[in-house]
């Protein structure tokens, strides 16, 4: 089949019976244990992505609330971007020295 042309897979299908909603399963499970910072075992892992570096640090147990202001925090500290996904947070670049100083100063701990 060329390029430009389109399949139009719904020729003669009947959309309106049987139509259920796919789930598909979680990477990781979201725990609702609420711990405090010195309880945590942070763990980092580093992804290539699109050919570029990505930081991952986890799994904050935590409110999200409390989780998206620790990271406002240290993106603004550190000066990169970064997210939160699954009680993950990512950041832009390789961060793993400088996340490592900041997190122990908010009284985290890691795994060795």
């Amino acid at each position: 089949m060329s390029r430009g042309k389109k399949l139009d897979i719904f020729i003669g299908a009947n959309i309106e019976d049987d139509w259920a909603e796919v789930q598909s399963p979680r990477k990781s499970t979201l725990s609702s244990n609420i711990l405090e910072p010195s309880q945590h075992f942070l763990v980092f892992k580093k992804e290539k992505r699109r050919g570029k570096t990505v930081t991952l640090v986890g799994q904050f147990h935590m409110p999200k609330s409390d989780t998206t202001t620790l990271l406002k925090k240290l993106k603004k500290k550190i000066g990169c971007g970064g997210t939160l996904k699954d009680g993950w947070m990512e950041f832009q670049g390789e961060m793993k020295e400088k996340l490592r100083t900041l997190l122990t100063e908010e009284k985290f701990r890691f795994k060795h």
